[in-house]
């Protein structure tokens, strides 16, 4: 992760050469229909206005966090005359083919503090990486958070930029909160609702700016923001007619207010048999799904490391490192561990000591996840390429070089076939000795982030059965890539499951309930459904089924157990206060839990 540190070399002051005037633009989602129109106009406006000091962007810069998004972007703010700085949102990190890592790459930054006449700004955004979910402050951010207020002289005043509002949207809120509140922060400035508005967090001024984008206006918009000691005022401004409207004048002071609550973890103490056998933190990101090999397990993160710990204790075994984050879930099999990294490379690694067997170089970032099979690995990237490797030797047995957008899932691998989908509208199913197209399917509804890209399809019963962000659960023909059925009735997303012995397949809407429906019928044959009490959820971790329990991770760190043949709630933990990822039941009671907080947990079941 890339940080930028500007710090003014003039003396500490306090407004010192007056008012502080400066653009906020936000959510300016390139690759929306009139985005670059919309963001071309701003950046010429603030070019023509005099006493503009600089220009803050916070977040949702791009509508998918495409590279070609980023870069059209870059351009176009290359063109300012003032000083910018910017921080991504959740657009930008959620679909990013690269993890987010490009963000760095092309802004040559993704979270920055810097001075301006006395003032610190401080600008960090939430991700989440990969994942539907809330927004989520990364444990290396907060780390970084931590240290540069630290450094903050006595009494100087600050703003925080960032993208989502401070409150319960974000799951782990309370942790830059805690730490904002002891200094003179002036306010919070954000976007992420498209609408100018003031709030409180907690007797911090915030102040959300509205979209840049036109929306059924005949033009976008931005603010101009005026800043004195004691003082913020907001007016909204028209880039083609200039019309400047104030709709805030407020005054930059704190006025204590009583702390929200914190999130929970009382639901532990109804299940006490249900308790970590070890936890242990990495200190980075975790946005996948650890391997298990014998007993050793295998897991990267956003530091860029891949680490074997054991499987009995949580004692770290070896760490390896590559050149990027790593958030591709890797696959164990016969001594060889697989994986990608955003450093454009897959990787086999030797599963006793971390040593590097082989590396195949990518065209792009890989934040896919592999299937082992027969000695082969299956694998997508995002460099528009399936490949099957040797995991012996990293030999390509075939590429198919058509996939037209990046792979994040995990295929489903039969002895023939191979499934998967991307983020191009399309699934795809491939003939797993020679990679040949077998059939290619989508729904007939256009918009790239309605693909079926995030889940992990089951194959049961010579169907395939996906979820995706449209809400619609289908059956297609393993064979033809016919469409069997195909409904909306769940309202799920991209959390689906299959049952061991392939008699069912499990999913979970996007509201409370779990529902398991039979493989062989022509139509939805729903064998039971359950209103599990999880609320609101859309978390993309997939459902997994040992020993006759379902396991499935919320996207507020709750654990929960399920009797799959009757849907009875066996136990729930909460293990943290975010997204966590697809589970890892073990049997015996066991189930290895990952979160987007770094940590690790072996959750065990007792007497």
């Amino acid at each position: 992760m890339r940080t930028i540190a500007l710090l003014s070399l003039l003396p500490f002051l306090v407004y010192g050469s007056g008012p502080i005037r400066f653009a906020h633009v936000t959510d300016t989602h390139i690759g929306n229909v009139t985005a670059e129109e919309d963001l071309r106009r701003t950046v010429a406006d603030i070019n023509a206005q005099q006493g503009l000091a600089f220009a803050l962007f916070t977040g949702d810069i791009t509508e998918a966090g495409f590279d070609d998004e980023l870069r059209i972007a870059k351009r176009i703010l290359d063109s300012l005359t003032v000083p910018w700085y910017i921080i991504p949102g959740n657009h930008d990190m959620k679909w990013s083919g690269s993890g987010g890592a490009s963000f760095a790459r092309i802004f040559g930054y993704e979270r920055i503090h810097f001075d301006h006449d006395g003032v610190r700004f401080i600008g960090l955004h939430q991700g989440p990486v990969l994942k539907m979910g809330d927004g989520h402050f990364a444990p290396q951010d907060v780390a970084w958070l931590r240290s540069v207020l630290a450094g903050i002289p006595s009494g100087m005043p600050v703003i925080f930029f960032t993208h989502y509002p401070l409150d319960d949207e974000i799951d782990n809120w309370y942790e830059v909160l805690d730490l904002l509140k002891p200094h003179d922060v002036k306010a919070v400035l954000y976007g992420h609702g498209h609408a100018n508005r003031v709030r409180s967090f907690e007797g911090i001024t915030g102040i959300m700016g509205r979209s840049n984008l036109r929306a059924r206006q005949e033009e976008g918009g931005y603010n101009i923001v005026e800043m004195t000691r004691d003082t913020i005022r907001y007016r909204e401004r028209s880039p083609v007619s200039k019309r400047e409207t104030l709709w805030l004048t407020h005054p930059l002071s704190r006025t204590p207010v009583a702390a929200a609550p914190r999130p929970s973890f009382a639901v532990n103490d109804s299940f006490p048999r249900v308790r970590p056998a070890w936890k242990l933190s990495t200190g980075f990101t975790i946005a996948s799904t650890p391997a298990v090999f014998r007993n050793a397990l295998f897991v990267g993160d956003a530091s860029g490391a891949m680490y074997a710990y054991d499987a009995g204790t949580g004692g770290r075994l070896w760490k390896t490192m590559t050149g990027g984050p790593v958030y591709s879930s890797p696959a164990a099999a016969d001594g060889i561990v697989v994986f990608g990294s955003t450093d454009s490379c897959l990787y086999g690694l030797d599963a006793k000591n971390g040593k590097v067997r082989w590396k195949v170089k990518t065209g792009a970032a890989v934040v896919a996840c592999p299937v082992i099979r027969k000695g082969v690995a299956y694998v997508g990237a995002s460099d528009g390429v399936f490949r099957a490797l040797d995991i012996r030797t990293g030999a390509v047995r075939w590429s198919y070089r058509s996939v037209g957008g990046f792979v994040e899932c995990v295929p489903a691998v039969t002895d023939d076939r191979v499934v998967f989908g991307a983020w191009d509208e399309h699934l795809y199913c491939l003939d797993a000795q020679n990679g040949e197209l077998m059939w290619k399917w989508n729904s007939g509804r256009r918009g790239t982030l309605l693909s079926p890209a995030a889940c992990e399809p089951v194959i049961a019963e010579g169907r395939v059965f996906i979820v995706a962000p449209d809400r619609f659960m289908t059956a297609i023909d393993l064979i033809s890539g016919e469409t069997v059925w195909r409904t909306n009735r769940f309202r799920v997303r991209e959390t689906i499951g299959g049952s061991a012995d392939g008699r069912t397949v499990f999913v979970r809407t996007m509201n409370d309930s779990l529902y398991a429906l039979g493989t062989r019928a022509a139509e939805p044959d729903v064998f039971w459904g359950i209103d599990a009490g999880f609320g609101y959820d859309i978390n993309s971790a997939m459902i997994k089924e040992r020993d006759g329990t379902l396991y499935y991770p919320t996207k507020n760190g709750v654990m929960l157990a399920v009797d799959a043949e009757t849907g009875a709630v066996r136990w729930r933990h909460r293990t943290g206060v975010g997204v966590t990822n697809t589970a890892v039941p073990l049997g015996g009671g066991r189930v290895i839990v990952t979160d987007l907080d770094g940590t690790v947990t072996m959750l065990a079941t007792g007497p």
